[in-house]
């Protein structure tokens, strides 16, 4: 077959379109649905069967046997549309806010349910002090986690006044929460953290918002390694209007310059009524003077306690001297310090212009009797109003006495104490009586014996009767064993040093007389027996006289 046969057939071409049908289940716009309008007829049968009860229309929707594909694959039908499923809650999961479940002010309710939330054994001491003054956990271990829950429920109650945590170990977050508890908190009157360990970290959340706080009035913080960084955080807290009228400090390693910046605080708002900075290193005068001396412009400042600093030095004395002018201040304590010398000339400068003072304390300080004398005799000044001066371990002289009897005598100064520790060159000892000791010793030994009992006394008396005056102690002994006392050598010895008598270079003496005398004056009663009167001697017979004539007479016959 040629070319030329095809040219004659006609040639058939076929076209095809194709449907671009959307598979979207995005309803088409309402300008395309009146090729779907469908006239309704105007007479309905099941309306009319309707209307005879002989119709019911049941639920009104399609039976699920004429849906062939998901609602998602084709077009929505014209005629019938199935809702969509209602939310099962997730939008007001999602975005209603729950009711809060309002809890008493007292927060016993409160504390239970955040321990539960917080899976934390909730305190039972705790929880029943909430409704009491006075909630005491000190030495308690209450871990930290712990003081979140007891925090919040603290922030509404009205009737603790104190909270005790002395030697809880707390740590930063715990301070946290404290700290928010005591920005709310308008019933709280005393804080006692002594021993927390709070640390500087610590102190700046402890400190962060207690400013607002106008209830807290007393606050421990002792023994909390708080450092002069943490001073920094209390002296913010001041400048914002802090309103405690008590802080303890001690223990803290709390130097000059922590102080120091305390005083620049001071001049914005200085109105502590108790402040106890011992056991601290306020030595140096560097930052400790412009603090005194701050405070000897508060006008509400009664007790002062700079005990164990080892403060010392003219400049520290004159420090001293300027604070002791406050107002209002009435007690001081400078007790184990190193105030001595021109630092206590200095100190008492202003003992007279310190009206309202009544007790001070230089107890243990390394204070020579003339620096007691000093202070003693400024205390005779009618000026000074000083009602106790403590100067304990301080030693004094005798002209100390005399004129703290003086002292006393004034009228003024009748009902004021004054304490000191020994007094040097004025006493002399008293101790026992060692004639009295050995004779009462020897008067036991020697009637110790029922058979033949000695009387010592009568044994002295009998050796001066003797004419004995001055014996050796090796001749007393052996009077002594003879009249039949049974004493010792060593007893023999002390009565002989305690009779003593003149010194020879060999051998001890003792003077008879001296032993007798104090023998008659111990037991006057006893004395030796009457001796009886002696015996008169016979007359001498008289020798016969011999004849001289006669004998005369003999010798011539004899020659």
């Amino acid at each position: 077959m040629s070319s030329e046969d095809f040219q004659d057939e006609p040639v058939t071409v076929d076209v095809m379109i194709l449907d671009t049908k959307s598979e979207s289940s995005v309803e088409p716009p309402i300008e395309e649905w009146p090729s779907l309008v469908i006239s309704i007829p105007e007479e309905n049968n099941k309306r009319a069967m309707y209307k005879t009860d002989l119709y019911s229309p049941g639920s009104g929707e399609i039976c699920t046997k004429y849906i062939s594909m998901s609602d998602s694959s084709i077009f929505r039908h014209p005629y019938y549309n199935y809702p969509a499923v209602l939310d099962p809650g997730i939008e007001n999961a999602l975005f209603a806010v729950d009711e809060k479940k309002i809890y008493p002010d007292d927060g016993q309710e409160l504390y239970v349910a955040v321990c539960k939330d917080m899976n934390q054994h909730f305190v039972k001491i705790f929880q029943k002090g909430l409704l009491e003054e006075v909630i005491d956990l000190k030495y308690y271990c209450v871990n930290s986690a712990g003081v979140r829950p007891m925090a919040m429920a603290l922030q509404h109650n009205k009737y603790v006044k104190i909270l005790n945590l002395t030697d809880n170990f707390l740590n930063e977050d715990a301070c946290y929460h404290l700290g928010e508890m005591l920005t709310t908190n308008c019933c709280l009157c005393e804080l006692i953290l002594s021993g927390c360990r709070i640390g500087q970290a610590g102190a700046r959340r402890l400190f962060a918002g207690l400013a607002v706080n106008r209830a807290l009035k007393v606050l421990d913080l002792s023994r909390n390694q708080l450092g002069d960084t943490a001073m920094e955080y209390i002296a913010n807290a001041i400048v914002l209007g802090l309103d405690v009228k008590k802080i303890y400090l001690s223990y803290n390693n709390i130097s000059g310059k922590g102080v120091g910046v305390l005083a620049e605080a001071f001049q914005t708002h200085n109105k502590f009524t108790h402040l106890d900075l011992s056991w601290n290193n306020l030595f140096s005068p560097l930052g400790v003077y412009n603090f005194l001396s701050s405070l000897s412009e508060n006008k509400f400042l009664q007790e002062l306690n700079l005990s164990w600093n080892s403060m010392s030095g003219p400049r520290l004395g004159t420090a001293i001297k300027n604070c002791m002018i406050a107002p209002n201040l009435r007690h001081l304590n400078l007790s184990n310090n190193k105030l001595s010398g021109e630092a206590i000339t200095n100190l008492i400068g202003n003992m007279g212009k310190a009206k309202k003072l009544v007790t001070l304390d230089l107890s243990y300080n390394p204070m020579t009797p003339d620096d007691a004398l000093l202070v003693l005799t400024k205390m005779k000044s009618p000026a000074v109003k000083l009602q106790t001066l403590l100067m304990n371990n301080v030693f004094v002289n005798s002209n100390f006495l005399d004129l703290l009897q003086q002292l006393k005598e004034m009228k003024s100064k009748r009902n004021t104490v004054i304490t000191y520790g020994s007094a040097i060159n004025y006493f002399k000892p008293q101790g026992v009586n060692i004639r009295e000791l050995v004779l009462n010793r020897a008067e036991y030994l020697a009637k110790k014996s029922k058979k033949h009992p000695v009387d010592i006394a009568l044994v002295a008396l009998q050796l001066l009767k003797d004419k004995y005056v001055i014996m050796s102690a090796k001749d007393f002994s052996t009077a002594i064993s003879k009249s039949g006392a049974p004493l010792d050598d060593d007893l023999i010895d002390e009565i002989v040093n305690a009779f003593a008598g003149p010194k020879l270079a060999k051998t001890k003496t003792i003077d008879i007389r001296l032993l007798a005398d104090y023998v008659k004056r111990k037991w006057p009663e006893r004395q030796l027996p009457p001796s009886p009167l002696p015996e008169p001697e016979p007359e001498p017979i008289p020798k016969p006289v011999k004849n001289l004539k006669a004998g005369k007479e003999g010798k011539k016959g004899k020659k």
